[in-house]
């Protein structure tokens, strides 16, 4: 990031704070509630080609042959058979290649990818394929990465052999490199001439995935990931937690053991949104629960699993469409038996799969999410035996409940009456809104009974914590990623920070997007076949992540109510603010002071900041997101740093006889900026 110096001469100092509109007090001294470490994290959901296709770096479509269309992807051409008495009995399907029994008639097997095979020039392709000779002998297969979109004289960018023998079934894998880039590439499988040969779970990964493995993550969004120093990462979603029925549901136990016996499973979003409509849209869990808890270890951040309650999608089913009361053990079952998958002993049932996938040593999962968005008495009946038995063989697990799909209302207030009753730990709260909610606003047409930076600083003290599980400003008439919502964003987050002794955690949400392949927006990050980039969203989690420190300060103004000006209030966007909103914190391991302070207006002002209890001059590093252009702005594949944080820093002088800290600066119009000074 490149530098920029803010500077404020100190012969000016007294002259300015008493010119300064807005001036606040932080207790530096007296240290406020714990911020937890979970209070930012990520939220994943298997949406707009979020997995397969997307953060998953598989890149053959349908490579099992198990789609409902069992070729859906793949074009084929000579003697090519489907049979289904394959190796893998969760995966049964095959296809037989056959010679065409003329020498200039080829049997060949080609896939698409998901909207083409993105690869790289010079970089390594790891293919496999479990095959075999059914007559036995040997043959041999052709593998070839194929640019057939664009005028060329030779369509091939790399290929390989594979030779194959014997009657029994074996893993077979070549390496091919490309000879340049190109994002819309297909593989090509072609049959030996002479030889009938069966092949089954076609794959091809690029060698450099995040972190080396074979099964492994695309790079460039795993690394997205990690850099927003996640505190939490939720997964596997929200509605693909539910399924369109129950059948469809998302079952943890398809999505461990060997990957090539993982059955598909029908996404949910494919046929959602018929305006977006991707048909070929399934679940190959190829990237599953082990991943998953994999990826929160290599990125710190503490892994929480959502599981079925028994409930289907309510949104799109009546009563008759979910599991019964007495119908619940197997489900309340998946809750303990993943408990004992993450950190039971390598001599328990579950543990052992874990050990047996790689990684003896437990996960120390800390918390279990038990349904996704649902609401009322059906969901309430249907947790309480979760509850008792999770309660009773893992006590120290964190239970996190629902209050449903609404921020507010009968149905909100009712969904947290039942949490407080059944003593979760945590209550998850999902709201997706407009400018006016996270402004804690109304325009005379619709008004939020508690909405804003101002949210939680009424909530019940004594029950669950929040967990603000899915959250994004969606901008009225105006539903992407642009500028305008996330500076509201950011400034909403000033009022979960401040009340970090009930909000423990809060997630944005959806976090992946493919630019040719997705279904709803916003998204945090977008990518297409080659390239990625972070949305403003983004970077404002980013900011708040990095810099959540360790206990909240108390950071005030006075409220311009009081004639006698002895009344504080926070900054948080209420009148007498002029749309500024704030929070500081104290972080022990670096023993900085760290405030942030959005100014939602449309004009620049001037801010005094007293830093009580700290004396003498100090330099403040800042970290500034600003924009000069549209609040319709947005970053895109094409310009990815259109809008990013700038660093810089700010010379802080003193004031009084006690010569006491004083930060004097001028914040830019519709901007967000950070201050950490070492105390």
């Amino acid at each position: 990031m490149k530098l920029k110096l803010i500077t404020c001469s100190l012969a000016f100092t007294a002259l300015f704070s008493a010119q300064a509109q807005h001036v606040m007090d932080v207790q530096t001294k007296k240290l406020g509630a714990p911020v937890a470490s979970t209070m930012y994290g990520l939220f994943f959901e298997d949406i707009n080609y979020a997995a397969d296709g997307g953060l998953y770096a598989e890149l053959v479509m349908n490579r099992s042959f198990e789609f409902p269309n069992a070729l859906a992807g793949w074009d084929i051409s000579g003697k090519v058979t489907l049979r289904n008495d394959g190796p893998f009995d969760k995966n049964p399907h095959y296809v037989r290649l056959a010679p065409s029994g003329h020498r200039d008639k080829h049997t060949m097997i080609e896939n698409r990818g998901f909207f083409g095979m993105g690869v790289k020039g010079g970089e390594e392709y790891r293919f496999s394929v479990w095959a075999r000779v059914p007559d036995g002998g040997k043959s041999k297969l052709w593998i070839d990465l194929v640019d057939n979109a664009t005028m060329s004289d030779d369509q091939k960018l790399g290929n390989a052999g594979v030779e194959v023998s014997g009657k029994e079934w074996k893993k077979y894998t070549a390496i091919i490199k490309p000879k340049k880039s190109f994002a819309k590439a297909h593989l090509r499988v072609w049959g030996d001439s002479k030889v009938t040969t069966d092949v089954e779970h076609v794959s091809l990964f690029p060698v450099k995935t995040y972190k080396g493995r074979e099964n492994g993550l695309r790079e460039d969004i795993a690394k997205a990931l990690e850099d927003i120093h996640p505190g939490v990462f939720r997964f596997p979603g929200g509605c693909i937690v539910e399924g369109t029925d129950l059948a469809t549901r998302y079952q943890w136990k398809n999505t461990v053991g060997p990957v090539e016996n993982r059955p598909l499973n029908e996404n949910r979003w494919h046929y959602t949104f018929t305006s977006r409509y991707y048909p070929d849209y399934y679940q190959t869990y190829g990237l599953g629960f082990f991943e998953f808890f994999q990826l929160c270890e290599d990125i710190k951040a503490e892994p929480l699993p959502v599981l079925s309650v028994g409930l289907a999608c309510q949104f799109q089913n009546g009563p008759d469409a979910h599991a019964k009361m007495d119908e619940l053990q197997p489900f309340i079952d998946d809750c303990l038996d993943l408990i004992e998958f993450a950190n039971g002993p390598v001599d328990s049932k579950w543990g052992k799969v874990r050990a047996e996938m790689g990684h003896p040593e437990p996960f120390n999962m800390k918390f279990i999410g038990i349904g996704n968005e649902q609401w009322d008495d059906l969901y309430f009946e249907r947790l309480k035996p979760f509850v008792a038995a999770v309660r009773a063989k893992y006590p120290e697990i964190k239970i996190i409940g629902t209050s449903g799909p609404d921020s507010e209302g009968k149905m909100f207030e009712k969904g947290w009456q039942a949490m407080k009753a059944q003593k979760a730990d945590l209550v998850d709260e999902h709201f997706y809104r407009p400018e006016n909610f996270f402004l804690g606003t109304a325009d005379g047409k619709e008004r939020y009974g508690n909405c804003g930076a101002l949210r939680y600083d009424s909530y019940d003290r004594k029950g669950p914590k929040v967990f603000a599980g899915e959250y994004a400003c969606h901008g009225k008439g105006k539903k992407w990623n642009h500028y305008e919502t996330s500076l509201y964003e950011a400034a909403f987050m000033t009022g979960i920070e401040r009340n970090a002794d009930i909000v423990e955690m809060a997630t944005y949400a959806p976090l992946l997007a493919h630019v040719e392949g997705w279904q709803w927006r916003p998204d945090m990050i977008w990518y297409d076949n080659m390239n990625m980039f972070k949305t403003v969203s983004y970077y404002v989690q980013q900011m708040y992540a990095m810099n959540k420190g360790t206990n909240v300060l108390k950071l005030t103004t006075k409220d311009p109510s009081d004639a006698k000006g002895k009344k504080v209030m926070p900054v948080a966007g209420q009148e007498g603010t002029d749309g500024l909103f704030a929070s500081s914190v104290f972080d022990k391991s670096t023993g900085e002071v760290i405030i942030k302070i959005v100014n939602t207006s449309k004009k620049a002002q001037s801010v005094t900041v007293n830093l009580l209890d700290m004396k003498g001059e100090r330099t403040a590093e800042t970290l500034t997101l600003q924009h000069n252009g549209s609040m319709d702005d947005e970053n895109s594949i094409k310009e990815p740093n259109k809008i990013k944080p700038v660093s810089g820093s700010l010379a802080c002088g003193v004031t009084g006889k006690k010569q006491q800290t004083v930060l004097n600066d001028e914040l830019p119009a519709i901007s967000f900026r950070l201050y950490k000074v070492k105390k």
